[in-house]
C-alpha cells in the first residue's frame, strides 16, 4: 500500500523452487516497486483529472484497504455534487502478488471518462496462508458494501459493474456469479485476459499451446499459482468460473485480450451472453530480456464507454489506484 518515489525492481524468482519465505520477500519487493512512482514509466501516469486515494472499509471480521478514483470537479462543480455516478468495482491481477496502485493508469482514466467512481480492491493475496476463497470474499464484500452504501459513495447502485485483469478477472467473474445468486443485478462484467479455469484442463487451451513459453514464461507461473490455489484435496472447480453449475443469467460480459484465433474454450464458456474484444494474445510480454514494455492494466487500452444511461454533460468531472501476475495479464512479465 505504500507509495515510494523509488524502489528496486526485484529479480524474478525460480517459481518451480521458491519457498514460502522467498515468496513473501519477493511479494514485498515487487509490490513496493509497483506502487512506486518509478514504476509509472511502465505502468502509466494517473489521469490528472482524477482524484486518487486510499480508504479502509470495515467488512465482516476484517478491515480492507481499497483505492478509490473519482473524477475531479469541473469549474462549475456540477459533476462533483452528483450523487448518481456509476460504480465500478475493480480487482487487480497478480494472484500471489499485486496491489491496486499498479492500476492507477486504467482506473483513473475510467473514473474520468465514464465518469464513474472506481473502487479497486486491495484483496488478500493468494499464498500458503490465504486461499483464493479469501480474495473472492474480498471482491464480493467490497461490491456489497458499495451497493449497500451507495448514497455514501455517491453512486447509483443500479449502474454498478465489476472488472479485473487476469486473476482479478477470475475474482470478478466469481463475484458476478455470487451477485446473480444474491439477486444483485450488475450492469456489466469486464474481464481482461481472464483466467477462469484453474483445474487440470487449464493447460489444454490453445492460448497455452501458443503462448505458454513465449513471449513470456507463462506456464511456470501458472503452475505455481495452481499449487497455491489448489492444494491437494481441494476442489479446483470451486474457484473456476468455467465449471460453475450455471452460467445463465449473469451480467453481460466484455472479454478483452484474446485474439479470435487464440480464444480459448475458457473465454467462450465464461461469457455465453457476452462478447470478446480482439486484442493482444493470452500471453504477456516479459520485459526482462525483451524490448517491449506494457502495463498489466494497460492491456485494455481503450477509451471507456459510458455505463448505463448517458450523462447530461459528457465533459463533467466530479471530485473527491494488480501481482507476479497470471500469464493472462498484459504486462512486463507473465504474473497473475
Amino acid at each position: 500500500m505504500n507509495e515510494a518515489s523509488t524502489a528496486q525492481w526485484p529479480p524474478e524468482p525460480d517459481f518451480s523452487a521458491i519457498t514460502t519465505d522467498e515468496l513473501f520477500a519477493y511479494r514485498d519487493a515487487e509490490n513496493a516497486w509497483r506502487a512506486s512512482t518509478a514504476a509509472r514509466a511502465i505502468l502509466g501516469e494517473p489521469d490528472p483529472a482524477a482524484a486518487v486515494g486510499w480508504t479502509e472499509l470495515v467488512l465482516p471480521g476484517r478491515r480492507l484497504p481499497v483505492r478509490v478514483y473519482r473524477p475531479l470537479p469541473t469549474g462549475d462543480g456540477e459533476a462533483h455534487t452528483r450523487p448518481d455516478l456509476p460504480a465500478a468495482v475493480h480487482v487487480h491481477g497478480g494472484s500471489f502478488v499485486g496491489t491496486a496502485a499498479q492500476c492507477d493508469w486504467i482506473n483513473s482514466h475510467h473514473a474520468v471518462h465514464l465518469p464513474a467512481v472506481v473502487v479497486s480492491v486491495e484483496h488478500r493475496l493468494v499464498g500458503p496462508d490465504s486461499p483464493p476463497a479469501n480474495a473472492a470474499d474480498d471482491g464480493w464484500d467490497v461490491l456489497r458494501h458499495v451497493v449497500r452504501h451507495a448514497r455514501q459513495w455517491g453512486v447509483d447502485p443500479s449502474r454498478t459493474a465489476v472488472f479485473g485483469e487476469s486473476c482479478g478477472a477470475l475474482i470478478s467473474a466469481l463475484t458476478a456469479i455470487r451477485a446473480r445468486e444474491a439477486g444483485l443485478r450488475l450492469k456489466a462484467q469486464v474481464l481482461v485476459n481472464p483466467a477462469v479455469d484453474v483445474t487440470g484442463t487449464m493447460y489444454d487451451h490453445l492460448s497455452i499451446d501458443q503462448y505458454g513459453y513465449s513471449p513470456s514464461l507463462a506456464v511456470p507461473q501458472l503452475q505455481f499459482f495452481q499449487r497455491l490455489a489448489v492444494p491437494p484435496g481441494s476442489d479446483a472447480s470451486a474457484v473456476s468460473p468455467l465449471y460453475a453449475d450455471d452460467l445463465g443469467g449473469l451480467a453481460p460480459a466484455l472479454v478483452v485480450g484474446c485474439r479470435p484465433e487464440t480464444r480459448s474454450p475458457t473465454t467462450a464458456a465464461a461469457t455465453p451472453s457476452g462478447c470478446a474484444r480482439p486484442g493482444r494474445p493470452c500471453g504477456s510480454p516479459n520485459t526482462r530480456g525483451h524490448g517491449t514494455r506494457s502495463s498489466p492494466c494497460r492491456a485494455s487500452n481503450h477509451r471507456p464507454g459510458r455505463l448505463g444511461r448517458r450523462s447530461s454533460n459528457s465533459s463533467a468531472r466530479p471530485s473527491s489506484r494488480n501481482g507476479g501476475t497470471m500469464p493472462m495479464t498484459g504486462g512486463r512479465k507473465a504474473d497473475g
